[in-house]
C-alpha cells in the first residue's frame, strides 16, 4: 500500500478528529429532516380494517361454513357423488374436514359417559374384592424362619463383636 496509512476499520479514518456520534448524527440528519418535511397521507387503514371485520366475522374470506357433521353419521344410501367420502360434487368442505371425514377416528357413541363410569366402578369394586378374598385365603408360610444364637451378632458385626482392624476404627488406615 503506497500513500497515506489506511486503517482496516472504517471508524479510524483520516478525519477521526470528529467523534463517531457526531458523524452518525450528521449522516442521519437529512433522513430525519426529509421525514418531517414530507406530507403525510390523509388515508388511515383503521376504518377499512374495521369494515373488513364486519363483513367477514369468521375471518375466512366469506367461505361458506357448512354444519359440523361427521361423514360416518351421514346416510350411506343417500346417493352421494362420492360414495366413500359421502359428499356431493361442489359441496363446500368444512374447515375441520380432517376431523369430520370418513377416515377420521370413529366417534364413540354407543355408551354414555355415566354408564361408562358405572362400568369402571364395577370393575374396581370387583378387582378389590378379589384381592381381599385372596389375601384372606392366602396360606401362611409352611415353616418358621430359622433362628440363631444371639441373632448372628458376632458373625454380622454387632455392637459386641470384635472389630476386624482396630486401626480402621481409630482413624489410622494402612
Amino acid at each position: 500500500m503506497a500513500g497515506p496509512y489506511r486503517s482496516p476499520t472504517p471508524f479510524l479514518t483520516s478525519n477521526s478528529s470528529q467523534m463517531l456520534s457526531q458523524r452518525i448524527l450528521a449522516r442521519r440528519l437529512p433522513q430525519v429532516a426529509s421525514r418531517a418535511i414530507a406530507p403525510r397521507a390523509a388515508f388511515s387503514q383503521i376504518p377499512a380494517l374495521r369494515a373488513a371485520e364486519i363483513d367477514d366475522p369468521l375471518q375466512n374470506n366469506n367461505y361458506p361454513n357448512p354444519p359440523a357433521v361427521k361423514r360416518a353419521h351421514r346416510d350411506p344410501y343417500g346417493g352421494w357423488w362420492d360414495a366413500q367420502e359421502k359428499r356431493n360434487f361442489g359441496e363446500p368442505v368444512h374447515e375441520d374436514n380432517d376431523i369430520l371425514g370418513v377416515f377420521s377416528p370413529e366417534q364413540y357413541t354407543h355408551v354414555s359417559a355415566g354408564k361408562g363410569f358405572f362400568h369402571l366402578g364395577c370393575f374396581v369394586v370387583a378387582f378389590l374384592g378379589l384381592v381381599g378374598v385372596v389375601s384372606l385365603n392366602y396360606p401362611d408360610k409352611p415353616s418358621a424362619p430359622k433362628t440363631y444364637v444371639d441373632g448372628l451378632e458376632k458373625e454380622l458385626g454387632g455392637p459386641n463383636a470384635l472389630p476386624v482392624c482396630i486401626r480402621c476404627f481409630s482413624g489410622e488406615l494402612s
